[in-house]
């Protein structure tokens, strides 16, 4: 083997050991309760205990100082004619060293606080859609800040105050209809 190839085979081995780091390293948010694009269990509902789903993520970045969890439904009203994105959780604050949430979480960890959901509230709103199957978006961003100076935020608000703050983002999407 030439010294030139020899070049190329480890260069290629590091090139190969740094794309499986990435993959590996990429931020990502899963449940026990359900998998990516299944329907969410009833329990999780209006139609069931209206508690919220566990959640558990990995793979935050290094440099995070903050973590925010928006749980929202772009389907509202009607799935076939959406008008609206109803927000149902506003979590911001999360320490970085954080790795999820129980099912029904009650005490949120240190330091977490919580926004305005769209029925005016804190806290978790669960999936009760008027007419069709929505999609509902668990949507977790690594910040490279702590938000201060926000009360109660609505979502709007909040995506405001991350704005260039955002080091990576990482998305669970459920679904479901009332039966």
């Amino acid at each position: 083997m030439t010294t030139q190839t020899l070049r190329l085979v480890l260069l290629f081995a590091l090139l190969l050991t740094f794309i499986g780091r990435e993959t590996i390293m990429a931020m990502q948010i899963t449940s026990a309760a359900f998998d990516e694009g299944d329907a969410i269990p009833a329990l999780y509902t209006c139609e069931g205990d209206n508690i919220s789903p566990p959640l558990a993520w990995s793979g935050i970045p290094p440099q995070t100082q903050s973590l925010v969890l928006i749980v929202d439904d772009p389907d509202a009203p009607d799935p076939k004619a959406p008008k609206m994105t109803w927000v149902h959780w506003v979590l911001f604050n999360l320490p970085p060293n954080s790795t999820g949430l129980p099912e029904a979480v009650k005490q949120l960890p240190q330091g977490t606080t919580e926004g305005l959901n769209d029925w005016h509230k804190t806290g978790y709103g669960g999936p009760c859609p008027p007419i069709g199957r929505h999609r509902y978006f668990h949507k977790l961003y690594a910040l490279d800040t702590l938000l201060s100076g926000l009360k109660h935020p609505t979502k709007d608000q909040l995506e405001k105050a991350m704005a260039g703050h955002i080091l990576e983002q990482a998305t669970l999407i459920g679904t479901y209809r009332k039966h």
